[in-house]
């Protein structure tokens, strides 16, 4: 009898990230006995994921990282690597900026359906920046689909033209809402375990990169701390939760020390039981310069959470009413100002209503299952 059909997830690392995330969320719902995922990694570094990939049967194989320069070596092993492993049903890019190198080699060796998918709306600043445009200028016409979280990220990655021709197709990033539904016990059994049950809780979920604008929460949070003695209307005082790691991480608890504020922001790392951290937050703050579809915004609403994001984020993430967005170019004081105006209110479950808005996890592994196994998108 015939084992499960395969596929390649292309990834920078299998460490705590957004498209990561996504991608574990899928595979962890995935009918493993139709569809089992491999996974083609740009570090040697061991992952936050790699125990529990090869728990569920995933391989774990490795390149070496793209950059321009080396792009004549990067096409070498990328040839050499798919002649020697392309019995894939498909390969899936999440690293645009080389899929226009990587995914034809994979077509060509014999792998039958290839994949773009795009995950986030900007580019990091500068030079790297401008070569990351550069080399997906092209992708429109080098890959079988082009899948995307949301309008803004499909424009940026594969162009406004691919989009407004209806030939991107958007695949919501999915959770397990249920895991996140409001838990009143679960909240009590976190904030005592975190020491905050007097505390009113701001929380952001994310890496500390350019993207999620680290900076100017911490601002908004200090300006916050600054009204009213730094406590909520029902006095109780602010405190910042964070959760997630990256290379800005000590410079962000610098800015926290001279903001005078370093005394009320827990830097908490990345943690595996993400979902009861949001039970122990009061509201959620997500000033990003530049997303695709926060997956945290979604886990946030469906827990109940109070939310305020920047307008550059997509439209598609503010699903439920809990949600307010503002301009990160208005002053911080601004921001401040709109959270401390609805800190109060009733906290419910909205898992069900993300779910149905197209978030379940559950219904897109149906999905996905089936176009992996057919090659078709129904």
């Amino acid at each position: 009898m015939a084992g499960p059909i395969r596929v390649l997830h292309v990834l920078g690392t299998t460490q705590l990230g957004g498209a990561e995330s996504r991608t574990m969320d899928l595979y962890r719902h995935m009918d493993r006995s139709r569809v089992q995922f491999d996974f083609l990694v740009h570090t040697r570094q061991e992952g936050f994921f790699n125990q529990e990939i090869q728990e569920l049967g995933g391989r774990i194989f490795r390149v070496p990282r793209f950059r321009l320069y080396n792009i004549f070596s990067y096409r070498r092993a990328m040839r050499a690597f798919f002649r020697e492993h392309h019995a894939f049903a498909a390969v899936e890019g999440h690293i645009t900026s080389s899929a226009a190198v990587y995914l034809p080699i994979a077509k060509r060796a014999g792998v039958r359906t290839t994949i773009a998918h795009a995950r986030s709306a900007g580019v990091d600043k500068g030079v790297k920046g401008w070569l990351t445009r550069l080399m997906r200028c092209r992708l429109s016409g080098r890959t079988d689909y082009m899948f995307t979280c949301s309008r803004l990220a499909g424009i940026s990655v594969f162009g406004k033209k691919a989009v407004e021709e209806g030939r991107t197709i958007f695949i919501p990033n999915a959770i397990d809402c249920q895991a996140f539904a409001y838990d009143e016990e679960m909240r009590k059994k976190m904030r005592a375990a975190l020491g905050i049950e007097d505390s009113y809780v701001i929380g952001h979920v994310g890496r500390f990169h350019y993207a999620k604008n680290h900076e100017y929460l911490l601002r908004v949070f200090a300006a916050l701390c600054g009204r009213n003695g730094g406590m909520s209307g029902d006095g109780r005082p602010f405190l910042l939760l964070l959760l997630g790691e990256g290379s800005g991480m000590e410079d962000m608890k610098k800015l926290a020390g001279e903001l005078g504020i370093a005394d009320r922001v827990r830097f908490l790392g990345n943690r595996k039981n993400v979902s009861d951290h949001y039970q122990a937050m009061d509201y959620f703050v997500y000033p990003s310069r530049y997303e695709g579809l926060p997956g945290a915004m979604v886990e946030a609403q469906a827990s109940g959470l109070r939310c305020l994001m920047s307008d550059s984020i997509c439209d598609e993430a503010a699903v439920t009413d809990l949600v307010s967005v503002m301009s990160i170019e208005k002053d911080p004081a601004e921001w401040a100002e709109a959270i401390e105006k609805t800190a109060l209110y009733e906290r419910r479950s909205h898992a069900d209503e993300m779910g149905r808005a197209g978030f379940d996890v559950c219904a897109q592994a149906e999905k996905m299952t089936a176009f992996y196994e057919s090659g078709i998108w129904k």
